[in-house]
């Protein structure tokens, strides 16, 4: 049983950095649980804290619950705050009030001739924190450290770190209502997934594509991740655009796909639109990934879903996102353009039928496919450099926490939604609450459910 309250001086440091904690703190499923697991919230203040939209909810909903859980409570706060890598606001609250002045904000640093733009934390004093004229801080705390001129940048950005609460298990009753209608999914594995992550480059080759810190988090991320959804996994990294395409066809062909249900591939590293970069410095088109994957190619895989996931960027333009306005949403009008295809072949179909053959059932080239992107055409890709990309992120924690009852399209809506909120931070900069707006593409015909840790018996 929790003690009522906590004591004074506590509950004073928290109250004199309240501002600068709804503005610089991370709450997420880490944090949350590691509170839970010093029963100072309980099961429903964590999902009541984790239901809020955004960063500053959150971190307002946890300050309002915290004063009244307890004497124990802020110092499991403060354990919680070092566990979740936000030791510079664990040590804001623990420092006396004499040194109010001091506090950390990015700044702004030059590096490298080739001027990428890449954005990391740094730390500097500040004499004043509470000065209401800085820009509104985000989750995302970074600096400019280069400015990149090739297509291939990717922005680097400090974020929230990869949840790590365990893949939700699908219910018997869910797989019974839903598997009729969707994709058969019950395969052990469920398939095979491939994942290709480009993080150090030639020097010589590519010496214009720097190092992808933070990339190496997304794999391991993505390994556990999809291992624990029941794939079987294999990551290949840093490999050159032929090394890509020979790992590529080598996947295409393998014979286990016979027996298995789904597939998943996974290209991690710089890009342009419609290519990614392999070590070397050359590009491999998309274009040919997908085609390595049509009913053509890996008949193994015909009628199967087939799933992508694209981590890099698309462009180089920077989406620095405008201002909301209030009122209704503008709508335009759809072209509605049809084309008759249905009536090609018509005449030999009959002739066919008249002579008694029966035509076998054929198949489009490129079907049950569907593609997740970090970022839209032309725009570049968020990664933080030492969690991984927002993108990875976001799909890790939709596929944890909603693949037990949510297809996977709706899945990349909500990763959508997600990425739509974040934004970087950098004050004084053109990149200031940069933004992203990642997307998905699809010809599926039917909902593609994981059914996670569930194996039906027959």
């Amino acid at each position: 049983m929790l003690e009522c309250g906590m004591s004074d001086r506590d509950r004073q440091a928290l109250k004199r950095r309240s501002a600068d904690l709804c503005k610089q703190l991370v709450v997420d499923e880490l944090l949350v649980q590691s509170l839970q697991a010093d029963s100072i919230l309980t099961e429903s203040m964590a999902e009541s804290i984790l239901a809020e939209q955004t960063s500053q909810k959150r971190s307002w909903r946890l300050l309002l619950l915290l004063p009244k859980r307890g004497p124990r409570a802020f110092s499991s706060f403060i354990s919680a705050l070092k566990e979740t890598e936000q030791q510079h606001l664990s040590d804001l609250l623990t420092e006396s009030p004499e040194r109010d002045a001091e506090n950390l904000h990015p700044e702004e640093e030059p590096e490298g001739k080739s001027g990428q733009l890449v954005m990391e934390r740094t730390e500097k004093k500040r004499e004043r924190v509470g000065d209401s004229s800085l820009p509104l801080p985000t989750q995302e705390e970074v600096s400019v450290k280069r400015q990149r001129t090739q297509e291939s940048m990717e922005f680097s950005l400090d974020a929230d770190s990869p949840i790590n609460t365990p893949v939700l298990p699908c219910t018997p009753d869910f797989y019974l209502s839903h598997c009729q209608q969707s994709y058969r999914m019950n395969s052990s594995p469920r398939g095979f997934a491939l994942v290709i992550s480009n993080v150090t480059f030639d020097s010589h080759a590519a010496s214009d594509l720097d190092p992808r810190k933070g990339g190496e988090v997304d794999d391991e991320v993505l390994r556990k991740l999809f291992t624990e959804l029941d794939y079987r996994v294999t990551v290949h990294r840093d490999l050159t655009a032929q090394g890509m395409r020979n790992c590529i066809e080598e996947f295409c062909r393998c014979l286990g796909h016979q027996t298995v249900h789904s597939c998943v591939v996974c290209l991690l590293s710089h890009g342009v639109d419609g290519a990614v970069y392999g070590t070397d410095g050359q590009l491999l088109q998309l274009d040919w990934v997908f085609k390595s994957f049509n009913n053509a190619h890996c008949p193994l895989l015909q009628n199967k879903p087939k799933m992508f996931f694209i981590q890099a960027c698309r462009g180089e333009e920077m989406d620095c996102g405008v201002e909301q306005m209030d009122g209704p949403v503008r709508t335009s009008s759809l072209s509605c353009e049809q084309r008759d295809a249905g009536r090609e072949g018509q005449g030999e179909s009959q002739q066919r039928g008249a002579l008694g053959i029966k035509p076998r059932i054929k198949l489009p080239q490129r079907s049950d496919m569907i593609c997740g992107f970090a970022s839209l055409k032309g725009t570049a890709a968020m990664r933080n450099t030492k969690r991984g990309s927002w993108f990875i992120q976001e799909l890790n924690s939709a596929l944890r926490l909603r693949s037990r009852d949510t297809h996977l399209a709706d899945i990349l809506v909500q990763v959508n939604a997600r990425i739509k909120e974040r934004e970087g931070y950098a004050p004084g900069t053109a990149h200031h609450r940069c933004k992203e707006m990642s997307e998905f593409t699809s010809s599926l015909r039917k909902d593609v459910y994981l059914f996670p840790k569930y194996q039906p018996q027959y």
